[in-house]
Formats: C-alpha cells, sequence, structure tokens
C-alpha cells in the first residue's frame, strides 16, 4: 500500500537522528581536540615567544597560562606571516578547499558538491588554522570549526552510505555541532547551521538533527572543560522602552560599520587576488601586513595604559575586546577615553581581520564579527550615556546587542545571531531591543553579505532543484492547461481497422488515439505504433476492429496536478495522455510539451514575482 502524501517517514526520521548524535559526539570530540590544541599551540608559538599578553574573555582561557616573558615586538612583526605561510602551504597542496574562514566552503559544499567533504579536510582545516591563529592570526576559531564539524558530518555520511539528502542533513548537523562545541551555544549554533546556507530561507528539515547534534557536541565540550559561557555579562539587563529609539539608531550605527568591514574585506582579496604571487604565499603577505599594522600599536598603547605587550584583541578572534565592551575592565578608563579607545580597536580589528582572511588565511570571520559588533555598541552605549546622562543606559546591553545585530545582519541569520546573544547574555532581557535591531540591519544590509556562496531561497539551490520542479508542478491543475479546443481524432470501439489505420495515418500530431464507447466514455487507446503493425498484416487489417487493437486507456483526470500526469507519462512510456472529466468522458489531450510548456511559464512567472 503507498504512503499517503504527507505522512512523515517515521523510520527515515530515526535513521537520520541516530546518525546526528553520533555527528555530535564526533564533532564534539574534534571540536574540543581543536579548542585546546589552539590554545596551547597560540600559548607556545606565539605569547611564550613574543611575551605578548593576549586579552581574553572570560570563558576562553580554558588551560593553565604559558610564562609570559618580555614583549618582543619584532617578533609581532613576523609570526603572524610565518603562521599563515605554513597554513597556506598546507592548504593549497593538501586541500584548496579549506583555504579562508570555512563558512562559504560549507555552504558551497552543501548547495553544489551534495554534501561531500573529502577525508582530508577536517585534519587539514585544523593544523592550517592552529598554525595561522596559533602565530597570531586575526580570525575566530568558528569558522574553521564550521567546516570541520560539515566535513565530519558528510564522512560519516558516505560511510554509512546514506543518501544525498540524508549527507546533506548530517554535514549540516556536523557545522552545527562544530559551532556549539567552542561556541557554546547550542540552539543558536543549530540554528545558524539551518539558517546561514540561505539568505530569504533556512533548511526546515535539518532542525532537529542539527539541534541533537549540537546537544551532544557542547554536552562533550563541557565534559572536559566545564561549563561557562564565553563572555562575563551583568545578571540581569532590564528592558527601558524610551531606549528602543537608541537601540534603533545603534541598527544603523551597525550596518554603516558593517558596510565598511565588507568593502574593506574585499578590496583585501581582490589586491590580494590581482599580486602576482604563488597561492601558497599569500596568506603570508596578508600576515607581514597584519604585523605591520599591530605592532606599532601595540607599542604606542600599552605604555599608555601601562599595559606592555597587551594585544587588546587586536590579534586571534578579539573575544576579549569584545569582553571589555560588555563589563568593562579595571584598567579601562571611564568617559570619551574608553570610546575613544574602542574606536581604535573597531578600526584596527576591521583591517587586521580582512588582511587575515582577506589573503586566505584559515581564520574565521565568524568571530570578528562579533567582536566588531561588541565593539560598535560597546561605544555606542558609552557615548549616548554621556552625551544624554542617563544612569540607566548599559554599555553592556548595547555591545551585546551590536554584536548580534552585526553578524546577523552581514550573514543574513537574524534568528540565529538573536538566539546567540540570548544564550550568551543568559537571559532574554534583550530579545525586544535584539528584535528591532536584527530587524533594521537585515533590510539595511539585504544586499551585501559575508557568505558569497550564500543563495536568497531554496528556489535557487541545486541541492533543492528536484523538489521545487515537483512543487511547481503539484500548483497545476491538468483542468488549467489541458487545449478543450485542440481538434483530435477518435474511434469508436467498432470502427474497422482499415479505417482506423487510414485515419491515423493522415493524422500529424496525435500519437494517442481514444476508443469510445457508444455513451462518450473512454474504453481504450490506440497508439500510432499499432499502425506499423497493422499496415504489414492485410488479414489483421481486415478483420480487426478498433477494440481488438486498443489498450488500457493511457488517461488522467482533469483535477489531477501535473506532477501526477508528468508520473503517468513516465510510467506508461508515452509522450500523450487522454484527458477525462469526472464522468470519464473525453476533454481533450495532454502532450510532453504541455507539461513543460506550463512549468516555464510558471517558473518564469515566480521569478518576476521575486525580483
Amino acid at each position: 500500500m503507498p504512503r499517503a502524501r504527507g505522512l512523515i517517514p517515521f523510520q527515515l526520521v530515526g535513521r537520520v537522528l541516530l546518525h546526528a548524535i553520533l555527528v555530535g559526539v564526533t564533532a564534539g570530540i574534534a571540536g574540543s581536540l581543536f579548542f585546546a590544541a589552539l590554545e596551547l599551540a597560540e600559548h607556545e608559538l606565539f605569547i611564550a615567544v613574543t611575551g605578548y599578553e593576549p586579552l581574553r574573555a572570560k570563558g576562553e582561557a580554558v588551560l593553565s597560562s604559558a610564562h609570559i616573558g618580555a614583549f618582543r615586538p619584532w617578533l609581532v612583526l613576523v609570526l603572524p606571516a610565518f603562521g599563515a605561510l605554513v597554513g597556506g602551504v598546507l592548504t593549497t597542496k593538501l586541500a584548496p578547499e579549506t583555504r579562508g574562514g570555512g563558512g562559504d566552503a560549507f555552504i558551497r559544499a552543501f548547495h553544489h558538491l551534495d554534501g561531500n567533504f573529502r577525508r582530508r579536510v577536517p585534519v587539514v582545516k585544523a593544523l592550517a588554522s592552529i598554525f595561522t591563529l596559533g602565530c597570531g592570526g586575526a580570525g575566530g576559531r568558528e569558522g574553521p570549526t564550521m567546516q570541520i564539524g560539515g566535513a565530519i558530518g558528510s564522512i560519516i555520511g558516505r560511510a554509512l552510505r546514506v543518501d544525498t539528502r540524508e549527507r546533506r542533513i548530517l554535514l549540516i548537523a556536523g557545522a552545527a555541532a562544530g559551532m556549539a562545541a567552542v561556541f557554546r551555544t547550542p540552539l543558536g549554533a543549530a540554528l545558524l547551521a539551518v539558517e546561514v546556507l540561505h539568505r530569504d530561507d533556512f533548511e526546515a528539515d535539518a532542525l532537529i538533527p542539527s539541534i541533537l547534534a549540537s546537544v551532544v557536541s557542547y554536552s562533550v565540550f563541557i565534559y572536559f572543560f566545564g561549563e561557562s559561557t564565553l563572555f562575563a555579562h551583568a545578571p540581569r539587563y532590564p528592558f527601558i522602552p524610551s531606549h528602543l529609539p537608541l537601540y534603533a539608531a545603534l541598527a544603523l550605527v551597525v550596518s554603516l560599520v558593517a558596510t565598511v568591514f565588507l568593502r574593506t574585506l574585499h578590496a583585501v582579496e581582490h589586491t590580494v587576488h590581482r599580486i602576482r604571487l604563488p597561492l601558497w604565499a599569500k596568506p603570508a603577505l596578508g600576515g607581514l601586513a597584519l604585523g605591520a599594522l599591530v605592532t606599532p600599536l601595540l607599542m604606542l598603547l600599552g605604555p599608555r595604559f601601562d599595559r606592555p605587550g597587551q594585544g587588546f584583541g587586536m590579534l586571534g578572534a578579539g573575544y576579549g575586546a569584545a569582553q571589555i565592551a560588555i563589563t568593562g575592565a579595571p584598567w579601562l578608563p571611564s568617559g570619551w577615553t574608553a570610546v575613544h579607545l574602542l574606536l581604535v580597536l573597531l578600526a584596527t580589528k576591521i583591517v587586521a581581520t580582512s588582511l587575515t582572511v582577506g589573503s586566505g588565511g584559515s581564520a574565521g570571520d565568524f568571530g570578528p564579527s562579533l567582536v566588531l559588533g561588541a565593539l560598535t555598541g560597546g561605544a555606542f552605549g558609552r557615548a549616548a550615556e554621556l552625551l544624554l546622562g542617563d544612569p540607566r543606559i548599559d554599555p553592556g546591553a548595547f555591545a551585546l546587542v551590536g554584536m548580534g545585530t552585526f553578524y546577523g545582519g552581514i550573514a543574513h541569520v537574524p534568528i540565529a545571531s538573536l538566539v546567540m546573544v540570548c544564550e550568551l547574555a543568559g537571559s532574554y532581557d534583550l530579545l525586544v531591543p535584539l528584535m528591532l535591531c536584527e530587524g533594521i540591519a537585515f533590510v539595511a544590509l539585504r544586499h551585501s553579505t559575508l557568505y558569497r556562496a550564500q543563495v536568497a531561497t531554496k528556489r535557487e539551490s541545486p541541492a533543492h532543484r528536484g523538489e521545487l520542479i515537483v512543487d511547481v508542478l503539484r500548483s497545476i491543475r491538468v483542468a488549467d492547461i489541458v487545449i478543450r479546443s485542440r481538434p483530435f481524432v477518435s474511434f469508436e470501439a467498432r470502427t474497422p481497422a482499415s479505417i482506423v489505420v487510414e485515419r491515423i495515418a493522415a493524422c500529424e500530431w496525435q500519437d494517442t488515439f481514444p476508443v469510445l464507447a457508444e455513451d462518450g466514455k473512454v474504453v481504450g487507446t490506440i497508439d500510432a505504433e499499432i499502425l506499423r503493425a497493422t499496415a504489414t498484416s492485410p488479414e489483421l487489417s481486415g478483420l480487426a476492429i478498433a477494440h481488438d487493437m486498443m489498450a488500457s486507456p493511457a488517461s488522467v483526470s482533469e483535477a489531477e496536478d501535473l506532477h501526477h500526469a508528468l508520473q503517468v507519462l513516465l510510467e506508461l512510456r508515452v509522450r500523450e495522455l487522454l484527458v477525462t472529466d469526472a464522468e470519464g468522458k473525453i476533454v481533450g489531450i495532454l502532450d510532453e510539451s504541455d507539461v513543460t510548456r506550463a512549468y516555464h511559464d510558471a517558473t518564469a512567472e515566480l521569478e518576476s514575482a521575486g525580483q
């Protein structure tokens, strides 16, 4: 008995969920190892060697700190180039798809590669990112972890020999699991993985597997490192309706800064692309420029704040800079000096991230985007507090809202970023300001995107091409396209074969000929192929009648949709179908060209409506 349309295939769902758990465990272990290895590499390759003191968020330092010696600025100048060079060689020679942040590669694999990553991708991406970020590259670990987790899901899917649809779901679940492990926002990570693939759509089928994989991965991570949020924050952020205009203004400012960041990033990409250097050497060029940018600033700002060697969040993801934007710091002065410092860090971080990621370095853009939003919001909140003299303005609230708004706007993931900030804050106190700012930024950044591999909707994705054809065909009834005025040849059941042959031979366009009973109902069809068999047999031609030559009717009801009609055409291997009414009487003939034309017209109408 065929399954009724619309019922959930429970066996498939159960299998996918079990696979998602396996992906979550594996990605959780891989994410934990990557997190620990990256922090260890940062200590051994950069901090202990240069005397650079990183500015960290509350939940970053999960391993014991290495001994920090005297500050050596000249090493800060060259080490980012060395790490980027090693990463560039690894990615270019072993797995070119691991160049860059990782988010675009994940999206591209879903849409264009049937959810496939090569088996070497997780290892190459991890090693390249460890060298790039461990030596001071200005990028995040979440983007690489998204690609690592997605590749793990893809590899597990191939090992289990699942079909393409399930493999794509496991790819998404793996990306969500990787993000959940290192960023510690399991629900937000699951939503991000299903939302980031499209600008105006999301992958609903993968949501539950992604949530399950994220929960499992997050549990694995906190088993090793303990439970903590990435950022320290105030216990409560009370909602004050009169501050909503300020949040609306913040959304506009964030959108402006986000546009500057995207243009800077793309300008660096374009410039590096035009430079005639081997592909593997280009990340090193970005690393050298990064060192030249950051070293003088460290030497200038460190003594001023009595913190020689202090990184101020310029290198790495920069979560420490976001932390001081949210909570401040004992060494951070109050007043306009704090605003000025946050703005300097904002400008520096825009350029630093663009140099690392835009040159092809294996570093993520997710973390820096959050930091840029937090710095924008923190500076805006402190400036508003000083200008308006309102003690109720909490700069930390504006920093958190700016954080979510910035990434949500440029990545077109407003729901995911909203939930992530609520998870980071430990409450939904900022839900209303976040909703307002996300909506404004979504509109303001409508035509800008951080991920060029994104497509607008499922309609533009090769992953859903077959599904969309079915959806379009199911929306069209046979009655709406059958040409009732088109003349056709039919026969009564007792029509002699000689007349049948004669009339079929004279018909130029028709291949299927209805045989009718006395009451006009269809009782069978004669295919044009019969003409050839009858013409070579004079005896048969003289004895047979239409009833003897007919087969079962190749027909479809006018009440059916075109998807059903196409299935009948394919199953019977015919080019035409008789269209009948509720009484079984013929109203016309439907051929392949009618179906093709109707589909073309419907998709053209959808495309014009979407423009």
